[in-house]
């Protein structure tokens, strides 16, 4: 079969799987999983070649999907232990009634949550957080939205985020060798996003002046676990935080491969946060956050 063929076969299909998709005809999943099928088996490829080409695409994409997977497992666990808690309640101590602190506070938040790679999580969080400082100072109602996803679009090219991961699947490629390069990027990105943060808030300071007040001490948890509370291990923040660091540092040097640098990270939280019998509950439970994800990677 020549090369042409192929290539309107692949363009046709894609043509077809985003009709699909758009139309709500199909979920995402089925049609990545039907629709190659059924274009395989009409360009006339057998059975026995078509399943060991099926299989040689899921080892491919394996070690993305399994990165994902562990990744989403390992800030799901530390959002439940409360890891990010503690910094929420020291940002809405610190912004007090200055625009330009709570702009930039906003800012500094979504950075920090977004390391979940959902952005779901990010917007809740930061917006429930923030919504109400931003309210009693009047600040303009648009910059809390836009601050969370300026940051949001800046860090959701982590290769946990789902974009990259996809890209990764797509392009048979590794973790290091797609989000290495990109960090110095999401650096001068989220210093923009923080330069943008201050501009604004010096802007609505101009307007609002500075209006003092003291945080209210109600507390802002970042999970949304309806027992959220009996999970947190706030003396166990300092371990979390260092467990953390480390993990990312080891990203950035590529000490090993990120979904080995995962795998060991999950383990080591749940060891730490939650007994025996608690760490397949949290398990279970932040597997459905990962599975929509994961699945997308395999189909």
């Amino acid at each position: 079969m020549n090369q042409m063929t192929l290539a309107v076969a692949g363009f046709a299909m894609i043509v077809v799987f985003m009709y699909l998709i758009m139309s709500k005809k199909m979920s995402a999943m089925n049609a990545l999983i039907l629709i190659p099928i059924v274009t395989a088996l009409a360009l006339g490829f057998h059975d026995a070649k078509l399943g060991k080409m099926m299989m040689d695409g899921v080892r491919r994409v394996a070690p993305t999907g399994i990165m994902i997977c562990f990744a989403i497992l390992y800030f799901g666990t530390m959002i439940d232990a409360g890891l990010f808690d503690p910094i929420i309640e020291r940002i809405l101590k610190a912004v007090h009634g200055d625009p330009v602190k709570v702009c930039v506070g906003t800012a500094l938040l979504a950075t920090l949550i977004s390391l979940d790679g959902d952005g779901s999580t990010t917007y809740l969080v930061t917006c429930t957080a923030m919504f109400g400082v931003h309210r009693r100072i009047g600040i303009n109602p648009l910059i809390l939205p836009s601050l969370a996803l300026l940051e949001n679009s800046v860090m959701n090219i982590i290769p946990w985020g789902g974009p990259t991961g996809r890209v990764l699947a797509s392009l048979h490629l590794e973790a290091s060798q797609v989000f290495t390069p990109l960090i110095p990027g999401m650096v001068l990105g989220t210093l923009f996003v923080f330069g943008l943060a201050y501009f604004w808030g010096k802007r609505e300071r101009a307007r609002l002046g500075v209006i003092e007040f003291s945080h209210d001490g109600s507390h802002h948890s970042v999970s949304e676990d309806p027992d959220a509370e009996k999970l947190k291990r706030p003396e166990k923040f300092w371990i979390n935080a260092v467990l953390t660091i480390v993990l990312l540092a080891a990203l950035m040097v590529e000490l090993l491969p990120l979904a080995i640098l995962f795998i060991i990270g999950t383990a080591l939280a749940l060891m730490i946060n939650y007994k025996t019998k608690e760490q397949g509950a949290r398990i279970v439970a932040n597997g459905a956050n990962a599975m929509p994800v994961v699945s997308l990677i395999f189909a």
